[in-house]
Order: C-alpha cells, then sequence, then structure tokens
C-alpha cells in the first residue's frame, strides 16, 4: 500500500508544492511550501489517531493533507478542484488503490472553506488541519503586516495548537495572540468562515470544536 512516506519523497509532488509556494508568494499570499503541507499532514493524521480510528485512514488523512494545495501551481481559483485533479494523477502513477485514490481526491476536494463540506473522515481531519495553521512564520514579509490584514493576524499569533480529547469528544483550537499586532475581532473577520467549516468538520467526527484565544474560550 502507498504511504506518506512515498509520497512525501517523490520528485513530482515536491516540485508540485515547491512551485505552487513560489506562485503564491508572487501575489502575496502566506507560506504554503514544505512547512505546510507537512504540518497538515501531520496534524490530520493526529485528530484521526487521537480519535482511534483505523491506522489506514490515518496514513491516507495525511497524503491528503501533503497534497491538499498542489492545485495552486495552476491558479489560486479553485485550487482544491486543481489540487483533487493533480493528485489523483500521481496517486496512479504511484499504484495506489483506486477506492483509495476516490477517498484522498474528495477530501482534497472539500477542504476549502468556501466551496467544500466534511465529506468523510479524512476530509474532516484535512479541514480541521489546514484551518489550525495560523502562525507568524507563515509571514513572507513583515514589514508589510499594517496594510495587509491576513498577514497581521497570522503574524500576531505567538503560537496555536490542535487538540483532542476523544473522551470528551472535544476538539480544541487555542491561540496565543498579540494584540498589540493585531485585535481578536480582525481575527474573525478573516476567519469566520474557516471556524464555521471547522465546527462542522468537528461534528462530522461527533466532536465539540472550540476556540480559545488567549486562555478565553470564544466558541
Amino acid at each position: 500500500m502507498l504511504t506518506f512516506r512515498k509520497v512525501s519523497k517523490d520528485a513530482e509532488v515536491i516540485t508540485l508544492i515547491r512551485e505552487s509556494d513560489r506562485q503564491l508568494e508572487m501575489l502575496g499570499y502566506t507560506e504554503h511550501g514544505q512547512r505546510h503541507a507537512r504540518l497538515v499532514a501531520k496534524n490530520a493524521r493526529g485528530v484521526l489517531r487521537a480519535l482511534d480510528y483505523d491506522e489506514r485512514l490515518t496514513e491516507l488523512a495525511a497524503i491528503a493533507g501533503y497534497l491538499h494545495d498542489i492545485g495552486n501551481v495552476v491558479n489560486r481559483e479553485c485550487h482544491e478542484r486543481t489540487s483533487a485533479i493533480l493528485a489523483r494523477n500521481v496517486l496512479l502513477r504511484l499504484k495506489m488503490d483506486y477506492d483509495e485514490v476516490a477517498q484522498v481526491m474528495a477530501a482534497i476536494g472539500n477542504h476549502h472553506e468556501e466551496t467544500g463540506n466534511p465529506v468523510s473522515e479524512i476530509s474532516a481531519a484535512l479541514i480541521l488541519a489546514d484551518k489550525a495553521d495560523v502562525h507568524r512564520s507563515r509571514v513572507r514579509n513583515p514589514a508589510l503586516i499594517r496594510f495587509d490584514i491576513h498577514d497581521r493576524v497570522n503574524y500576531a499569533v505567538r503560537s496555536s495548537s490542535l487538540t483532542v480529547d476523544k473522551e470528551a469528544r472535544k476538539i480544541v483550537f487555542k491561540l496565543r495572540v498579540d494584540t498589540s499586532i493585531s485585535s481578536v475581532m480582525e481575527y474573525f473577520e478573516i476567519f469566520l468562515s474557516r471556524m464555521m467549516i471547522s465546527r462542522r468538520a468537528a461534528d462530522f467526527l461527533h466532536c465539540h470544536y472550540s476556540l480559545e484565544i488567549n486562555g478565553n474560550k470564544l466558541v
């Protein structure tokens, strides 16, 4: 069976991630390179593993997490759909079973907050992991944070974590935000749709989703 390790070492995949990130940098977006891909893969796997899902399912979540943004190499618009198609080609070349390819495609195609919905356990884990990657390390040019709200909010986040409590069926997204850089209100202004799809993803996994900022429970 195809493993995350093999996918992550594939030359085509590495190139697609690198070029996707380069193009997004040209457009002024936050980092979407290897750091983001690996972190989302790790956290998507971690969510399902913490909830005692089948180990193969956790592997598929990691693979989906690693490939979910490769469609940005074509265009930012509809990148989730392009990512799913490009992932299909890669996974078939690497001899993944057809049914698993279809599961990964569905998860990737539904990860974007504007068009997606949790349609499977893999999909739900990918959504939660992707939307939880908010951090100052993603900002490419801190000198511009006064002018770009997305950069400002990301740069204000000193730490972020996604924790899963299996017994209580709770998934908690915790942030430590420097409010001298960006207000909590600004966070909600740009990330409300991400929080909404994250809540739907947690619901799919029969968990309650909550958001904590600077120790205060907000959702």
